[in-house]
């Protein structure tokens, strides 16, 4: 029998909660721990070790570096310096940091041998994605990230509030950029097979501020980061749950910052969009049927992206 072997580089605030999700719910045989703090790095092994003698599924912990992510199955990008959102809280400021981490260490993941999937959550997520994948040279969807996975779980904890309907009765996607350019296309949310509009023409639960929930799914992580510092749970909880997918090839369709080749009339940069992931990745994106103004306003954010992507010139 094979051994699901995943790998996490960073172990930082939300790396740690990723490893720690990953081997609590026994998704990988082998848990790889990748940080360039050694005493980081040797903290949480040990911390992780010890938590896993109570768990009711085997998982080994293991220390290691670049080399080792030759016959990993999946790598979580988790590098970061969270601490530099104190300030403004905007997602931007950890660009210079990540991107020119990610230059430094993306060719020694290439010369692994590395030939499995990497999922990234590190910010800005939809343009250290990019990068990523650039970098490695693998098939399209071998590289992608969380993007707005986390804000789509926002959104539909605020439409279960809101109208009490069960989470997983629930079809929603927040789309776009993972930041402030993101939107929900309204016209595709629905219940059990029920569009929403169809819902608010005879139940008064489902005539709510749509504007209103939005802003709060797009600022929930500020919400979270104001009184932390980091966003821990959510993100950990997005990651593990997409290596399931892909180990156990689910086919299952999530929100994904994945590359566009066409798909909503946009090229050559990765937003969120809900993407079918199974063993090889993202194996397709999936188009809704957007209305005119909803198209335009995706268009908006893409271009958003394109935007802070010209800041990547001046990145040495």
């Amino acid at each position: 029998m094979k051994t699901r072997k995943v790998a996490v580089i960073g172990l930082g605030h939300v790396g740690a909660h990723v490893a720690y999700s990953l081997a609590l719910q026994g998704i990988c045989d082998e848990l790889l721990l990748i940080d360039q703090n050694e005493q980081k790095l040797i903290s949480e092994c040990q911390d992780l070790r010890d938590c896993v003698a109570y768990c009711p599924n085997r998982v080994k912990v293991t220390i290691g570096d670049f080399p080792d992510l030759k016959d990993a199955d999946v790598i979580v990008n988790c590098v970061g310096s969270i601490t530099l959102l104190i300030e403004r809280m905007d997602r931007l400021d950890e660009m210079d940091f990540n991107i020119r981490a990610v230059r430094g260490y993306v060719d020694k993941i290439k010369a692994s041998g590395f030939n499995g999937i990497l999922i990234n959550i590190s910010n800005p997520c939809d343009i250290v994605t990019r990068e990523l994948a650039l970098g490695l040279g693998l098939p399209r969807g071998h590289v992608f990230g969380t993007g707005t996975g986390l804000d789509t779980s926002r959104l539909l904890s605020a439409l279960n509030r809101q109208t009490g309907i069960d989470h997983k009765s629930i079809t929603a996607y927040m789309m776009g950029e993972h930041g402030a350019l993101q939107f929900a296309p309204w016209s595709c949310v629905s219940f059990k097979g029920m569009p929403l509009d169809e819902w608010a023409k005879t139940d008064e639960r489902f005539r709510f501020d749509r504007e209103a929930l939005k802003t709060e799914s797009i600022g929930g992580g500020w919400v979270t980061f104001k009184g932390k510092h980091c966003t821990e749970y959510g993100i950990a909880a997005t990651a593990a749950r997409m290596v399931h997918v892909v180990l156990h090839d689910e086919k299952q369709i999530l929100p994904a910052s994945m590359e566009l080749n066409g798909e909503y009339g946009e090229s050559g940069l990765f937003v969120g969009v809900p993407c079918l992931i199974g063993k090889d990745g993202v194996e397709q994106v999936i188009e809704l049927p957007l209305t005119a103004e909803e198209k335009a306003t995706f268009h908006d954010c893409c271009e958003g992206v394109r935007k802070n992507m010209e800041h990547l010139k001046d990145i040495a």
